[in-house]
């Protein structure tokens, strides 16, 4: 069967390094039984650019009409300037939340090639394999009421409310609780239910999930202030994260750096399965569009790369393919084939480009 894939390269480094995974796609085209169609679609800056909105409803129907969404970078300081409302941020709220995609995955994973490409000493990151699940759908992003508004004393009031409901907090729960199932049966929930009630509420939903349906996961809990110092200090005492979508945002970056780089890393952005059994979904590197770098073909590719592989294993259930997709990466950076944001004195320094086709060449004999 032929799966839709919806390709949002988006602003800066975006299309430099969708245009790698591109070509992976590709090349399981003509060469396996996996078989994929294509379409572009607009989202961010250039959208706003070229339609006046950073959300177009087409980008909406199309991605509502794909089996997944690939998407590269949205932002840029050429748009900081606009109205809340028309910036390329926006889109990308907005697709999440009319996909309602709720549930963000953030692997933070390092590879035996980069650890000594981390700012911490190879024994506190070497075999670092981290899962962060970040709610992405609610918190201080969409609560309202939200607003600027000037006081009668002249001074200016902002307002964002940190809200949940509890359904939205069991389904989040759930998700962690069965990837901490498949991995090592251990989830570490992170909140402030010391000081904000929301969390509060959280922590004692997370607890009862934990206790009434998956007693054999080995649950425990963390504030936020000392998971961030944990993470730094001892990382691999963790194997799922789950915590909400403001601390989660601050917290997977975090996470990022331990691995050498933000342009390693690549995540998953699922709804929740519906009656047909159709599942939206939205895969994209972590980094940004680093606008400074776009057009001179030296960005990383490979948390594009490596989020196409999260799509093949979670939206298409080809394991073998992420596998395979995964391996090439690694073979790649054994050979100390590195772009300029994780190279070292001794690496062979590539540009983007470049590793998109050495990942290529190791991925073609694999299969």
């Amino acid at each position: 069967m032929t799966k839709k894939i919806l390709l949002i390269e988006g602003d800066g480094i975006g299309p430099e390094v969708v245009g790698q995974a591109k070509k992976i796609i590709e090349f399981f085209n003509q060469n396996t039984d996996k078989k994929f169609e294509t379409e572009n679609a607009l989202l961010g800056g250039i959208a706003y650019d070229q339609v006046g909105t950073p959300f177009p409803q087409e980008t909406v129907n199309l991605a509502k009409q794909s089996d997944a969404v690939l998407l590269g970078a949205v932002g840029g300081v050429k748009w900081e300037s606009l109205p809340y409302k028309d910036r390329p941020e926006r889109g990308l709220l907005g697709i999440r939340k009319d996909l309602e995609l709720f549930a963000n995955l953030r692997p933070a994973k390092v590879f035996n090639a980069l650890a000594d490409a981390s700012t911490l000493k190879r024994e506190v990151v070497e075999g670092l394999d981290i899962m962060i699940v970040r709610e992405l759908t609610g918190d201080l992003y969409f609560g309202e009421p939200r607003s600027v508004t000037t006081l009668a004393d002249g001074s200016r009031q902002g307002i964002n409310t940190m809200t949940y409901n509890s359904k939205e907090v069991e389904r989040i729960a759930r998700v962690s609780f069965d990837l901490a199932r498949l991995r090592g049966k251990k989830l570490c929930s992170i909140d402030k239910a010391n000081v904000i009630e929301t969390t509060e509420m959280w922590r004692e939903v997370v607890t009862e999930i934990g206790q009434k349906e998956y007693a054999d996961v080995a649950l425990s809990h963390m504030y936020v202030d000392n998971a961030s110092m944990q993470l730094v200090r001892n990382p691999k005492q963790f194997d799922v994260m789950l915590t909400g979508n403001m601390f989660g945002d601050i917290l997977s970056d975090t996470a990022s750096m331990l691995t050498g780089s933000l342009g390693m890393l690549p995540s998953a952005s699922l709804g929740a399965k519906q009656q047909n059994g159709k599942q939206f979904a939205l895969y994209e590197p972590i980094h940004g569009s680093a606008p400074d770098i776009a057009g001179k073909d030296i960005a990383n590719p490979i948390a594009t790369i490596l989020s196409l592989a999260m799509m093949f294993r979670y939206s298409f259930e080809y394991s073998r393919e992420a596998d395979a997709i995964e391996n090439a990466v690694e073979k790649v950076l054994e050979q100390n084939i590195r772009t300029n944001d994780i190279a070292i004195a001794s690496s062979q320094r590539v540009s983007c480009t470049q590793m998109g086709e050495a990942i290529l060449t190791e991925l073609k004999k694999s299969l």
